[in-house]
């Protein structure tokens, strides 16, 4: 799709308020089955693609930042990500194909050497995307989610048993990819339950955009980012895990939004 199309189906879906569902033209669904992951890289074979896919990945994003076709202006807080030493859920705005490098390129120096960055991605993305990103979504520390009932009992065991070993994941909880929206948008829950169902954290971040001088395809200018990590956000011991997941969804939405007015200087509205 041409990006003006992007932008206009965007226009369309806020008006709707469809925030959840992706504007592009993703590849069908395949489901995944649970003998077609290794979430944890038990077998050689799924740690040496990881590797390769790993350095591929840093190849490919930094030749981009030489380029100037991905601009990080700015971190922000990392002491709010540094303060955590216990497993955690990562929240971000959803808004290109570069913003997990982002993230990950911030944290990178303050997480332990063997350490990962573990990425929550959606099936399709894993089963059916062509290409280099198609090879990174399949190898790069990446946890796909599936409609598999079987594989997501296997998702949600390697989820908890990451965690307990002190790993970041990475959710975006607005679900879909909106191109350079610099909105937050009404987040799903399914950050937030896990979160509270391994009595973790919530490290909220979040990416603002301003135009560089450089122009893309279709005379868009390139975004510089800001990174911004927050204060976490901590299970309350005194809830039940169905309203420490629903507290902390609407503290991790409403600390975007405060973010969100305070740098752009505007109140947090949808198209009508």
């Amino acid at each position: 799709m041409k990006r003006s199309e992007i932008v206009k189906k965007i226009e369309e879906y806020e008006r709707n308020r469809m925030f959840d569902i992706d504007v592009e033209d993703d590849p069908e669904t395949i489901p995944l089955l649970p003998d077609k992951i290794d979430y944890l890289g038990e077998k050689f074979s799924t740690r040496f693609f990881t590797r390769i896919a790993n350095r591929t990945a840093v190849w490919y994003y930094e030749r981009e930042i030489r380029k100037q076709n991905m601009v990080i202006k700015e971190i922000n807080g990392i002491e709010n990500f540094c303060v955590v030493k216990s497993g955690a859920i990562l929240t971000c705005n959803h808004f290109s194909v570069y913003d997990n490098y982002a993230i990950y390129r911030a944290i990178r120096d303050h997480i332990p050497k063997k350490s990962r960055l573990y990425k929550v991605i959606r099936e399709g993305n894993y089963t059916n995307f062509p290409g280099l990103f198609g090879f990174l979504f399949r190898h790069c520390n990446t946890l796909p989610l599936s409609s598999n009932s079987q594989t997501m009992k296997k998702f949600l065991r390697a989820v908890s048993t990451l965690l307990a070993r002190g790993e970041k994941i990475l959710i975006y909880p607005e679900q879909a990819m909106w191109w350079n929206y610099k909105k937050p948008r009404p987040l799903q829950s399914g950050a937030f339950t896990l979160a509270s169902r391994n009595n973790v954290p919530i490290i909220t971040c979040f990416i603002t955009m301003e135009d560089t001088e450089k122009e893309q395809e279709e005379g868009y200018k390139v975004q510089a980012y800001t990174i911004w990590f927050l204060p976490p956000i901590y299970p309350d011991q005194s809830l039940s895990k169905k309203e420490n997941a629903k507290l902390m969804q609407e503290k991790n939405y409403e600390s975007w939004k405060t973010l969100y007015e305070k740098v752009y200087k505007i109140p947090l509205e949808y198209g009508e």
